[in-house]
């Protein structure tokens, strides 16, 4: 084994879309564990949305990455060294680790994980955040119910995908909006969406119209934007939105606009509620038991686009978020496996 450990800093603050000048790739020793430590060789990186505004210097409901420190991101490896008997040597486990080869955890945050279940992949998407993102997002913002007309923007992409998911399962007509027919045909084909709307290549307002002409319960928003407005103007009465993500914006210089079509709230008695995941840490278990027993059962389909490349990889692999180019959950491989 390697006694270097390469990692991915924060070099400078991007303006817009990060570049190659946005990173570093350092090397440091490889950590020992201390007492209650243990070491872990990172096998996969998790690429999420998120991980754009956490480059800001702006208040959130995370501190920003500061300048010089290894990216933030949670990460999927095995147990090299322990001084931590809930970690022995050898164990897959998965955790806040960062961008970088090997990391240092004293088990806070950290998760066994249960191999026979599913891949390791798949604990960073489906039986990770972006999964119970999805769940609590719908089960919880959403009010779910069985009969409701449920719109998912982004819904080829990591949470959006087991969200809609979920809401069939549930007993809801679920609508998909996508980037591209390959996408829109993975939706309906694969994942059982009831119709997919190609925002590339259509009028997202006037699709909605014709997929949802009594209009739309619930809308589970990952983009904003102009998505965000067609979907307002579909709202039923005692409609819910859950604000979940805002792709569209996250590489803008300028302050975006809210919503143009916010009075459909008033008129239809709706909600709008903005939500984040690490709410719900303590009903992890809640969620995780259910898409653990949908998975076994396979009425959830995961999907893990893994790129390779190891560290030097992340800068670009992290753009394909912005570019649209990923379906389902993108995960970085890490070192040889």
């Amino acid at each position: 084994m390697t006694s270097v450990n390469r990692q991915v800093r924060l070099a400078k603050r991007p303006v817009g879309r990060p570049d190659d000048s946005t990173w570093e790739i350092t090397s440091e020793p490889i950590p020992e564990p201390a007492d209650g430590e243990f070491t872990v060789k990172v096998d996969y990186v998790s690429l999420d949305p998120a991980m754009r505004g956490w480059l800001d210097d702006v208040k959130s409901y995370v501190p920003p990455v500061a300048i010089g420190e290894v990216m933030r991101t949670h990460a999927v490896g095995r147990v090299v060294a322990s001084k931590n008997a809930k970690f022995p040597e050898g164990q897959l486990v998965s955790g806040q680790f960062g961008v970088q080869e090997f990391a240092l955890s004293d088990g806070r945050g950290a998760l066994a994980v249960d191999e026979s279940l599913a891949p390791a992949p798949t604990w960073l998407g489906a039986l990770g955040f972006p999964g119970m993102t999805a769940y609590f997002g719908l089960t919880d913002v959403g009010k779910l119910e069985k009969g409701d007309t449920v719109l998912i923007s982004g819904a080829a992409g990591a949470v959006g995908s087991i969200a809609g998911q979920i809401a069939k399962l549930k007993g809801a007509t679920v609508i998909g909006i996508a980037g591209g027919p390959e996408k829109c045909a993975w939706l309906t084909e694969d994942l059982g969406f009831d119709a997919a709307i190609d925002y590339k290549s259509e009028s997202v307002g006037k699709a909605l119209r014709a997929a949802a002409p009594d209009g739309i319960d619930i809308y589970f928003d990952n983009v904003g934007g102009e998505i965000l407005d067609a979907a307002l103007a579909r709202l039923r009465k005692n409609a819910r939105v859950a604000l979940c993500g805002a792709i569209s914006g996250y590489n803008a210089t300028d302050p975006q606009p809210g919503p143009s079509r916010y009075l459909s709230l008033l008129v239809n008695r709706a909600s709008m509620t903005g939500f984040i995941v690490f709410d719900y840490l303590d009903r992890f278990p809640e969620g995780m038991e259910a898409m653990s027993e949908w998975i076994r059962a396979g009425e959830i389909v995961t999907r893990e686009q893994v790129e390779t490349g190891g560290v030097e990889a992340f800068g670009r692999t992290l753009n394909l978020l912005f570019d649209g180019a990923n379906t389902g959950k993108l995960v970085l491989e890490i070192g040889d496996h």
